[in-house]
């Protein structure tokens, strides 16, 4: 069966996350963007474990369900498309030494079939660093050296996280290393999948030739309910763990991905936020900051630049599939001019957004199932976006050193020009 997964999520117990990210949240949100499987996100939290182990019902296939369903009140009056959610348990920790009085920094995923396999990790991790102070833990020990653990562990996988971004990341520019093969040793060869991150896409990936026989995923990282599904992979297989895992290895009944535009990632350009100065990758002469003096922070797209060893046309050939996507709220925004870096937030974006996650279902189907036609005769701005976020033809304000870029689809006055086609919500 075709489904989709957001297998990278955190809870309330990590840094730099929402209070309000929680089993319940995630558990509505994926029905209103139209996710099947979800991560759990911090399973190495002893607090966030017991929760889980409270809260979650095996269904014999590897992955959990919700023993109690919650009332759907994250967008009150939304009527989102039925469907069952399923959590698979992972976490995310950090793996943080040096080698050679050089300092790296890299996130690693991990992934657990059930709790007794949870437990074995936990155990095994706990030797390397404190697991109760947050929920994506600090591990004194190497990458390949944590990898090594996990494959001792059956029922257990471990993916390199968000590999391209500048920090905590395998072959990220500021803390990561200069290949696969230096950062995973002789373990590389286990490696079957990576994480692509939220400032590139599989074509930029297949610059590198080394991601070549690997499944690139995609995911949120969400730190908050609502940034669930920003990134996500399509799937078609039986639904449960083993078979999901066998299609990251494989390839076989992996359809994909839904991607966020890779502008629109905070680390796309390489650049300085404070000094407000960025960089594309063609731009750039020096990685010197031309204000303050000091190293710029190298973006995903210099970084690809740095490893690449083919060129754009050569990568384009055999790339996996994958669709564009951007997260709707942000798309009635542009309609609507409302100027918000959080515009679900927004009064009149979060009205026009409930009523057409009513009308048709889901996110993901509006962003990519719904006939134009049908959407068109809904809202006819709203189709414009739609039809032009499948055909790849946006404007776009890159990214950098932690400020998210801007997407957007209409041309300056268009919307304006073209009001009397604007059915009011």
């Amino acid at each position: 069966m075709f489904y989709i997964a957001d297998l990278h999520t955190h809870s309330h117990y990590a840094g730099a996350t929402s209070p309000d990210i929680c089993l319940e949240t995630l558990y509505q949100w994926a029905l209103i963007k139209g996710i099947d499987v979800v991560g759990t996100g911090d399973f190495t939290h002893t607090a966030w474990v017991k929760e889980l182990e409270e809260k979650l019902l095996p269904n014999g296939n590897g992955f959990f369900t919700l023993k109690h369903l919650p009332a759907l009140n994250e967008l009150p009056g939304v009527k989102a498309k039925g469907r069952e959610i399923y959590f698979c348990l992972s976490t995310e920790v950090s793996c943080e030494y040096v080698v050679n009085k050089r300092k790296y920094r890299t996130h690693q995923l991990i992934y657990a079939r059930d709790f007794a396999t949870v437990h074995r990790i936990n155990k095994a991790l706990s030797k390397y660093g404190n697991l109760a102070t947050d929920g994506r833990p600090t591990l004194h020990l190497q990458s390949h050296e944590l990898f090594k653990i996990i494959l001792d562990i059956p029922n257990a996988y471990c993916v390199p996280a968000h590999v391209w971004t500048p920090w905590c990341s395998s072959i990220g520019a500021m803390e990561g290393h200069d290949s696969l093969n230096d950062c995973f040793k002789d373990v590389t060869h286990e490696l079957f999948a990576v994480e692509t991150s939220l400032s590139a896409d599989p074509l930029m990936c297949k610059r590198y030739d080394a991601l070549d026989t690997l499944t690139l995923l995609s995911n949120s990282d969400a730190h908050s309910a609502r940034n669930l599904g920003r990134e996500v992979n399509l799937l078609d297989t039986e639904l449960s763990y083993d078979a999901m895992f066998n299609a990251f290895k494989t390839k076989q009944g992996f359809s994909g991905t839904y991607e966020l535009f890779p502008q629109k990632g905070k680390c796309h350009n390489t650049g300085h936020r404070n000094c407000g100065v960025s960089f594309g990758a063609d731009e750039i002469t020096d990685t010197i900051c031309p204000v303050c003096n000091k190293l710029l922070t190298i973006g995903v797209s210099l970084r690809v630049e740095q490893l690449a060893n083919r060129d754009t046309v050569e990568a384009a050939n055999n790339v996996q599939p994958f669709k564009y996507v951007l997260p709707l709220p942000e798309i009635f925004a542009e309609i609507l001019n409302i100027k918000s870096d959080t515009p679900i937030e927004t009064v009149c974006v979060a009205k026009a957004y409930t009523k057409a996650i009513s009308k048709f279902g889901n996110e993901f189907d509006i962003l990519h199932t719904v006939p134009i036609n049908d959407i068109q005769r809904y809202h006819y701005k709203l189709s414009v976006a739609i039809e032009r976020l499948r055909n790849n033809q946006k404007h776009f304000t890159a990214g950098y050193d932690g400020i998210y870029g801007k997407v957007h689809f209409f041309d300056d006055g268009e919307l304006k020009e073209n009001s009397a086609q604007m059915v009011l919500f």
